[in-house]
């Protein structure tokens, strides 16, 4: 059993991961996110890249539809979270796919949340997958950078006046203390992600001991 939450990028099927698309060739099936009562995908972006993706990398899987009303209610959440589940009684590997990255308001983690409750087994099975987001993409558009030197930026939703904010600290001294660092939320310390020697700890280390760290206020 394996679930691969898969990250498509910002609607150009040329912008997705090559881990995406390996996990989208080894999966039995796809789930793809509809907004379309009847379960068509008229409307449906993320479906035309997935056809796209297959038709030019020569692969066919068969497509589950995911009624995916924006309503943000949770009974929407688990009837996608119900749909997965049942999927599993035919297929062994499975794909829900979402566009942009799945860090950055996506459905993702609605659904994660409830089959961490649910069914520990597909939890611990499950893999995200991140992706290129809009406002990077939009970045490289105009070729302006988001951040360079000591700069930063910030994501801002435009719907509400006050959000809870989750915080990226980067670009760390070595050997410098981290008690300035405010806490707000759940702190993540990373370490050379994706290189020799990656490590996560599930809290702030007090010193910087490698120049590849990040920390992550994760506050929701």
């Amino acid at each position: 059993m394996k679930l691969y939450m898969v990250s498509l990028g910002p609607g150009d099927y040329e912008l997705i991961t090559i881990k995406a698309l390996r996990a989208l060739q080894n999966s039995d099936a796809i789930c793809v996110p509809t907004k379309s009562p009847d379960h068509s995908f008229n409307r449906s972006m993320t479906y035309k890249i997935i056809q796209k993706l297959m038709e030019e990398f020569d692969f066919v899987k068969p497509i589950i539809p995911m009624y995916t009303p924006m309503h943000f209610k949770t009974e929407d959440w688990q009837y996608q979270v119900d749909t997965i589940h049942k999927s599993f009684q035919e297929y062994k590997t499975l794909s829900f796919v979402t566009l942009g990255d799945s860090a950055v308001y996506s459905t993702v983690y609605y659904l994660l949340d409830l089959i961490k409750e649910q069914n520990h087994v597909v939890y611990e099975n499950s893999e995200v997958i991140p992706g290129v987001t809009s406002f990077s993409n939009a970045s490289a558009k105009v070729k302006k950078p988001l951040c360079v030197g000591d700069g930063s930026f910030s994501i801002v939703p435009l719907h509400k006046e006050n959000v809870v904010n989750t915080t990226v600290f980067m670009r760390p001294k070595i050997g410098m203390q981290t008690d300035k660092i405010p806490e707000k939320g759940t702190i993540y310390t990373f370490e050379n992600l994706n290189f020799k020697g990656e490590t996560i700890h599930k809290n702030k280390k007090e010193k910087v001991d490698k120049y590849m760290t990040l920390f992550i206020d994760f506050v929701q």
